[in-house]
C-alpha cells in the first residue's frame, strides 16, 4: 500500500498559497500507485498536533483546481514554531504517533523560513524517531526573505499590488496638492528584508516621474536626511509619496514601529510605522499628509495577482511531490532565475539545513547611494516578478469566485493532546 502524505499552510498567507496547496495535492492525484490519500492540517501543523486533519479526497477535481485562483489558506494556517526535540520531545513523540496512524510517509509544509525549520527539524528526527517521513518545505513568503530561491511565491503578487496602488495613490495626491494633501505615507509588510517596500519604487518609471522615498529596513532612519528628501520633492513637484517598510529601524536598532509586544514565534509586534513617519513629517515640515497601512489587503489581492507568480507558486507545489517521489528528503524546491530578458525560470532545490532560520535581505546594490530609491538592477530583478495578469474569474454580480472546500476532518484515533 502507498504511503499517504500530510499537507499544511504556516505562517501569514498570501494571494497565491493555495496554488501551490492546488500543485501538491494535484501532483500527489497524478500517482495514486505511489501516495495514497492527501491529508490537510486544520490551521498548520497544529491540526497534526490536535489531530484535525481534513481528507481532501472528499474535494472534487474542480474544487482544487479552483484554489490555483483562490486567495488566503484554504485548509487555514497557524503561527506556531516546534521547540527543539529537548525542550519540548511530547511534540515530537505526539507528530510521529499522528503519522503513524494515518501510515504517512510525505510530509509538505508549505510556509516561510520558521516553516522550514520545522521541516528540518522533522525530517531530522522522523527517522530517530522510527518512523521515517520524507519532509519537503514548499516555499511561501511575501517577504521573499528566504535564501538561495530567487524569488519566494507570494512575493510577486504582493510587490504587483505595492507597485501599482504607490503609482495611483501618487496620481491622487498630485491632483490635489495644490489645495490639500502634500505628501502620502503607505506602510507594508517587511520585518527584517525591504522587498516589498522596494517594490513601491516601480510606481516611477521612464514614462511616470513619480517622486517616491522608501524607508527600508536595511537602512537606519535617519530623520534629517530624510525630510530634506521630502522637502525636496514637495518644492520640485508638488507633493511627495513615501512607502515605509514596517522594519524601519532607528539607528539604535528599535522599530519606528515597535509596540513593546511579541508574537507566537518570539517576534516584536509591529504596527504603526505610517502615522508615525507622517507625524513627523507634520512636526518637521508642516505638511498636510495622509497615510495608509496596506496590512492584509497586500497579501490577500488575489485580483491582482501576478502571473509569474501564481505560475510559480504551482509550480514548487507540483515540484515537492515530484522530488519526494525521487527520494529527495529535507529539501525545498527553488525559482532559479536562467535569464532576465527573456525572463527564463526553472525549478531547483536547496538542502533545509541551509535553508532553516537564514533570512536573505536586499543587497545594497539594488538600494540608491542616498538609501531611499531603488536601482536598476533592483528594477531588472523586480519587473519579471510582477508581471502578467491572472484574474480570477468572476460572477454576475462582478464578485471574483473563490473556492470554499468542504475541509471534512477524519474521524479521530487517538487520545486527546493540548498544544
Amino acid at each position: 500500500m502507498p504511503k499517504n502524505a500530510f499537507y499544511a499552510q504556516s505562517g501569514g498567507v498570501t494571494a497565491v498559497i493555495n496554488a501551490s496547496a492546488c500543485g501538491v495535492i494535484e501532483a500527489c492525484r497524478a500517482h495514486p500507485d505511489k501516495i495514497g490519500k492527501v491529508y490537510a492540517g486544520k490551521n498548520g501543523i497544529i491540526g497534526a498536533l490536535l489531530e484535525e486533519l481534513i481528507d481532501t479526497s472528499k474535494e472534487s477535481d474542480e474544487a482544487i483546481a479552483a484554489l490555483k485562483h483562490t486567495p488566503g489558506g484554504a485548509f487555514g494556517s497557524c503561527r506556531y514554531k516546534l521547540k527543539s526535540l529537548e525542550e519540548n520531545k511530547l511534540q515530537y513523540e505526539r507528530l510521529m504517533e499522528v503519522f503513524k496512524a494515518y501510515d504517512i510517509g510525505y510530509f509538505f509544509y508549505n510556509g516561510g523560513g520558521d516553516s522550514a525549520d520545522t521541516c528540518y527539524k522533522v525530517s531530522q528526527l522522523s527517522e530517530k524517531m522510527g518512523f521515517p517521513v520524507q519532509a519537503i518545505h514548499v516555499p511561501k513568503t511575501v517577504d521573499n526573505d528566504l535564501p538561495i530561491t530567487d524569488n519566494c511565491p507570494g512575493f510577486g503578487s504582493v510587490a504587483k499590488y505595492i507597485a501599482v496602488s504607490t503609482r495611483e495613490a501618487s496620481y491622487d495626491v498630485r491632483s490635489m496638492a495644490r489645495t490639500s494633501t502634500k505628501v502620502f505615507v503607505l506602510e507594508v509588510m517587511g520585518r527584517h528584508a525591504g522587498w516589498i517596500a522596494a517594490a513601491g519604487g516601480l510606481a516611477a518609471d521612464e514614462e511616470n516621474d513619480i517622486p517616491v522615498v522608501i524607508l527600508f529596513p536595511e537602512i537606519e532612519f535617519d530623520r534629517e536626511a530624510f525630510m530634506a528628501k521630502v522637502k525636496e520633492n514637495v518644492e520640485k513637484y508638488d507633493y511627495c509619496t513615501v512607502v515605509v517598510s514596517e522594519g524601519c529601524k532607528w539607528p539604535d536598532g528599535r522599530f519606528l514601529a515597535e509596540q513593546g509586544t511579541r508574537d507566537a514565534f518570539g517576534h516584536a509586534q509591529l504596527g504603526g510605522a505610517a502615522p508615525v513617519v507622517a507625524n513627523m513629517i507634520k512636526e518637521d515640515l508642516g505638511y498636510k499628509y495622509h497615510w495608509a497601512v496596506a496590512d492584509y489587503l497586500q497579501r490577500a489581492a488575489r485580483h491582482l495577482a501576478s502571473k509569474t507568480d501564481v505560475e510559480q507558486a504551482y509550480a514548487v507545489g507540483r515540484a515537492a511531490v515530484e522530488k519526494a517521489l525521487e527520494g529527495k528528503n529535507s529539501i525545498m524546491p527553488t525559482i532559479v532565475r536562467v535569464s532576465n530578458d527573456p525572463y527564463k525560470w526553472e525549478i531547483g532545490e536547496a538542502p533545509l539545513e541551509k535553508v532553516a532560520n537564514v533570512e536573505k535581505f536586499m543587497p545594497r546594490d539594488f538600494i540608491t547611494e542616498d538609501g531611499f530609491g531603488i536601482t536598476d538592477a533592483c528594477r531588472e530583478y523586480l519587473r519579471p516578478l510582477i508581471a502578467g495578469e491572472a484574474y480570477p474569474p468572476y460572477d454576475e454580480n462582478g464578485m471574483p469566485k473563490y473556492v470554499t472546500l468542504k475541509n471534512e476532518l477524519v474521524e479521530k484515533k487517538l487520545p486527546a493532546f493540548e498544544v
